[in-house]
């Protein structure tokens, strides 16, 4: 992969801001800061595009909750084709965390996330999605 340089202008001001986050951010230098902000715009124009994401659905769940996990076990199994990989950590001796890895749509791993969500007994949910690689 060749490397390209070019040039770019920023307020004063503007550019000693972006170096202070990218100080408190660890970066080394400023190209990966903006290598990194761009391929962020990418990802996020593949999920509007409905394009090939990869990412992880986290659910926090009370496991007492009757039919609760047969009904988050269905619903996983209606999704079969984008999920690959899950993860269930007790927390305590109540809440649970279930973590799915999805690989697929954005659109249909939105619907996962959301049916999933939705279901009475889960307290909290998040989708978090990422690019597969191919595209970036």
């Amino acid at each position: 992969m060749a490397l390209v340089r070019f040039g770019i202008s920023l307020e004063k001001k503007l550019l000693e801001k972006f170096d202070q986050l990218i100080k408190n951010k660890n970066y080394t230098n400023r190209s990966e800061a903006f290598r990194d902000l761009i391929r962020e715009e990418l990802v996020k124009k593949q999920w509007q595009e409905a394009g090939a994401i990869a990412g992880a659905i986290t659910l926090i769940y009370d496991h007492h909750k009757r039919e609760l996990v047969n009904m988050l076990m269905d619903i996983q199994h209606d999704f079969g084709d984008i999920i690959i990989s899950s993860q269930h950590v007790h927390l305590d001796h109540s809440n649970c965390l279930e973590i799915i890895a999805v690989k697929g749509s954005s659109q249909e791993a939105q619907k996962l996330a959301d049916r999933l969500k939705s279901v009475k007994g889960v307290k909290h949910g998040t989708l978090s999605m990422s690019t597969t690689g191919e595209d970036i």
